[in-house]
């Protein structure tokens, strides 16, 4: 991480002229996004399409916005921190969008998970307006964003790592520049969802069994988290499901989007990818049986309810 973020940001408010960022989606990732840019000395502008979350970030200090486009205005970077490339095509392009109103030579750090291609496309589609775009997707959940400790993978012009790099140094500890062009930095992370989405349905899957095969859960957990078999979804996640709780931290319809894009890479690249499509499948179950809102720990619910072993309940016996 570099360490040029707070004197940047610091210098620029003692002259009257703090460095202005514009974050686009105030959810979980994005609020904490906005939160540690303003620690940084930014002065941040924050609009969303949920107007309490605008009104939370404006109680808190930032700058509420009516429109990405109000938002936008007068920004050296803007973060679009939205759920998809159909949204983010929006916020750029689409009606009040970001590209006619952020100034010439602002640069455009685009957060959503989405096909490399269309990554290549809405670049090549600001950049012929003199503005930058930087892709770059992020990981590390909303603790870790409200921390200023993502992890980005980000690729883009050497000129778009420029105009981004303080806005970067305030959100992540770890910034992986991965190529010259966008699209690189999109790949890159769908291996990472790909990994992720079959990981927490391997964890979901396991889980259940232990249930019907009657074991202590929680001493399921003690013993797995100590062995081999362990990962950070499995470490992460399966406290959820002990304590029944599915609150949405990231939903199962996000892995039904993100690897169904898996599954549109490898098919143009006639590339076998049969866990992942396994993997797939059963968000989709999920997501069928009501469950595509709720915790992408709901896997396990599936496997629960086409076994009929027991999960617990919150505060409750299993179900």
């Amino acid at each position: 991480m570099s360490t040029q973020t707070a004197p940047l940001a610091a210098q620029g408010a003692a002259q009257g002229t703090a460095l202005r960022a514009a974050v686009i989606g105030l959810g979980s990732m994005g609020f904490g996004m906005a939160q540690s840019l303003r620690r940084a000395g930014f002065d941040v502008a924050g609009t969303d399409v949920n107007p309490d979350a605008v009104a939370r970030f404006a109680a808190e200090g930032g700058r509420g916005a009516a429109s990405p486009a109000e938002a936008a205005a007068d920004a050296s970077v803007v973060v679009c921190v939205v759920v998809n490339a159909a949204q983010t095509e929006a916020v750029l392009f689409g009606p009040g969008g970001v590209a006619a109103a952020m100034p010439e030579g602002a640069v455009f750090v685009s957060s959503a998970t989405m096909d490399p291609a269309v990554a290549r496309r809405l670049a090549a589609g600001l950049e012929a307006t003199g503005r930058h775009y930087l892709d770059a997707p992020i990981s590390g959940g909303a603790a870790r964003a409200a921390k200023g400790e993502l992890t980005v993978m980000a690729s883009g012009t050497q000129a778009a790592f420029a105009a981004a790099r303080a806005a970067l140094d305030a959100m992540a500890a770890t910034v992986h520049e991965l190529g010259d062009a966008a699209g690189i930095g999109a790949s890159f992370k769908m291996i990472n969802q790909l990994l992720a989405g079959v990981h927490i349905a391997a964890a979901g899957e396991a889980v259940a069994l232990a249930a019907k095969l009657g074991l202590d859960l929680d001493k399921v957990y003690e013993v797995i988290t100590g062995s081999a078999g362990n990962s950070w979804m499995f470490e992460n996640r399966v406290p959820h499901i002990l304590a029944g709780d599915y609150r949405p931290l990231s939903a199962i319809e996000i892995f039904v989007k993100d690897l169904g894009i898996v599954q549109d890479m490898v098919r143009a690249e006639r590339f076998p990818a049969p866990i992942a499509a396994a993997a797939l499948q059963m968000y989709l179950a999920s997501a069928g049986l009501g469950f595509g809102r709720d915790d992408d720990s709901s896997v396990a619910r599936t496997y629960a309810q086409l076994s009929g072993a027991r999960l617990p309940q919150p505060g409750g016996p299993a179900e």
